[in-house]
């Protein structure tokens, strides 16, 4: 006869699991949500209690815990109280689910207009030995829009003998017609101290031991849930032998260790993705999870953007190791190139929720930053094609090129990209040459031909095409119109860009020593005017050949190695966009 399996224990049928055994009882309890429970502690102690709240929040942050205090605050029979005896029968039935008075309802499962219908017309019954009759609707945003509609009227006038109580984790769900009914408070997530202190006082009380690295991964790990957290280390200690460590922790979540996670970033720092993916390779075989080690990732190119910015920070969110680490190579990789790598990252944690390739889209993202040269900002790369030169990071600087010798940094400069010295490429730092002169009618001519002559030093293309043109004309103090004679549009367009403008401009400032407004006048009609060079209907491939022996399209191929993809049949490259229009005065205009 076989033998008969052992009767069940009593105490393992009786076990309560962790995070119900600690769950706050008091508003001082409530851990992290001080702001909501002096509020509500205020509100019960001057008996201005609304009759609607709404608890909004992630999961596991005190929601529910708080909306059964305030049940037990309102009905204890001690009194309306802020801090309830917790002993009485009405204390120790809310507190266990049962009391009558206070219905717990579950929105997800109770959320058709019929359901909503036999709450409104239960409202009117008083309650059976409390002071109020209080609804508590947990993941509210659940309930059907007829649900929501049927519960206004009642929501807005309730009888006096009624509190409802709502909790969400998304209150965008909820129409507005329903939050303007009630009080609104929203709980934060818990810090991750918080959470390791509270998770050591339980350890404590448990009788159990664990060392304080094991607490803290726990705790990173929760998330800001309180309760995740106490879950997680219910399961833990139940599987430790002995010592909760980290290591056992690492084994149990699929998580990688510090040590790990630092090799990983150095050999993709290094720029090594062979050494990258043999390390990936060979833990993921035994056992690691990718999306685990996606989020310490995440966490660790995070901590190299926090101590890029912000070094003075006292408290970081990271492991002494991790921050040793990050120390050591924050000074080798510029800001831009960590912000692209936590991009990449978060990027593939988005893609690896929705595809089950988990593994190739990690190997591909290692691969894909180990190759990654040092990256520039959108505004260093339009210098650069401005300017000419390749583009590079400076060595240990955050966000700045080194182009052409000269170091520029990566802030926004004035419209539309940069300062007018940094457009023109020139070195503007010594203004003017000999002693600046006043413009004025009579020295207008000769400052014209000193301005030409720094143009045929620095820009001899421009300043041939400024040879047809006019004696400028004085329209206003320290402003000068360049006029062509009739026939020279192709001088004029090919002059009148803003590159060329803001060359002028300088070339004048260095003669003058202030700053000159100049503007172009397109030649006037009636003489033989040229017709504005245009590509010629040839086949695409001819036109983007011809295309690509224009200077701009040949610094950009050389500086970025870019190619043209496609023509549009109207692009003209003679086009000039016209500029702005300066106020002009006809009776301070000299020829």
């Amino acid at each position: 006869m076989a033998n008969k399996p052992p009767p069940p224990d009593p105490a393992a049928a009786e076990y309560t699991v962790v995070a119900r055994r600690y769950r706050p009882q008091q508003f001082a309890e409530l851990i992290g949500q001080e702001h909501v429970a002096q509020a509500l502690v205020n509100a019960l102690q001057s008996g201005r209690v609304a009759h609607a709240y709404l608890f909004t929040g992630a999961r596991g942050v005190g929601k529910t815990s708080a909306a059964r205090i305030l049940a037990k605050a309102l009905n204890c029979e001690t009194g309306t109280t802020p801090t309830p005896c917790d002993k009485c029968d009405s204390c120790l039935a809310v507190a266990a689910g049962e009391d009558v008075d206070v219905l717990e309802i579950d929105g997800a499962s109770n959320n058709k207009v019929e359901e909503v219908r036999d709450l409104r017309q239960n409202v009117g019954f008083r309650p059976t030995r409390g002071r109020y009759k209080i609804y508590i609707i947990d993941e509210v945003h659940m309930l059907s829009t007829s649900a929501f509609n049927a519960l206004l009227k009642t929501l807005e006038e309730p009888p006096p003998h009624v509190k409802f109580i709502f909790a969400t984790t998304e209150v965008q769900k909820i129409p507005v017609t329903i939050l303007s009914r009630c009080q609104r408070f929203d709980f934060a997530y818990v810090g991750p101290g918080r959470i390791f202190d509270q998770l050591k006082a339980i350890v404590s009380r448990e009788g159990h031991q664990a060392d304080d690295d094991a607490l803290k991964l726990v705790a990173r790990r929760a998330a800001g849930s309180m309760r995740d957290s106490q879950s997680l280390l219910d399961q833990l200690l139940a599987s430790a032998t002995g010592t909760l460590t980290a290591d056992h922790v690492n084994a149990v979540l699929g998580t990688s260790g510090d040590d790990r996670v630092i090799g990983l970033a150095a050999a993709i720092l290094d720029r090594d993705a062979a050494k990258a993916l043999n390390l990936l390779s060979e833990w993921i075989d035994r056992g690691l999870q990718v999306g685990e080690l996606l989020d310490q990732l995440i966490e660790y190119w995070r901590a190299l953007m926090l101590v890029s910015c912000a070094p003075e920070l006292k408290e970081l969110p990271h492991s002494p190791l991790v921050l040793e680490s990050v120390s050591k190579v924050v000074g080798r990789i510029s800001l831009d190139t960590v912000l692209a790598g936590l991009d990449v990252w978060t990027t593939t944690k988005a893609r690896v929720r929705g595809m089950g390739h988990g593994q190739v889209l990690l190997e591909m993202a290692a691969v894909r930053l180990a190759r990654m040269d040092e990256a520039l900002s959108v505004g260093q790369l339009l210098r650069s094609i401005a300017q000419g030169g390749p583009p590079h990071a400076a060595p240990g600087g955050n966000g700045v090129a080194t182009m052409g010798g000269a170091s520029v940094d990566g802030v926004k400069k004035n419209s539309p990209l940069t300062l007018a010295s940094d457009r023109t490429g020139w070195d503007n730092s010594a203004v003017g040459d000999g002693t600046p002169r006043d413009l004025t009618v009579e020295s207008v001519a000769a400052v014209w031909q000193d301005a030409k002559r720094i143009l045929h030093e620095r820009a001899p293309l421009l300043a041939s095409q400024l040879d047809s043109a006019l004696v400028p004309a004085i329209f206003g103090p320290n402003s000068l119109a360049i006029r062509f004679p009739p026939g020279y549009n192709s001088a004029y367009q090919a002059s009148a860009t803003e590159q060329g403008l803001l060359r002028v401009q300088d070339a004048l400032k260095r003669v003058t020593g202030k700053p000159v407004t100049v503007r172009f006048d397109a030649p006037p009609s009636g003489g033989p005017a040229e017709s504005p060079a245009k590509l010629p209907a040839t086949s695409a491939a001819e036109r983007k050949k011809t295309l690509m022996t224009l200077p701009f399209f040949q610094k950009a191929a050389d500086s970025l190695g870019a190619q043209l993809w496609h023509v549009d049949e109207a692009f003209d490259p003679a086009a000039v966009a016209p500029q702005p229009a300066t106020p002009t005065d006809d009776t301070d205009e000299a020829t």
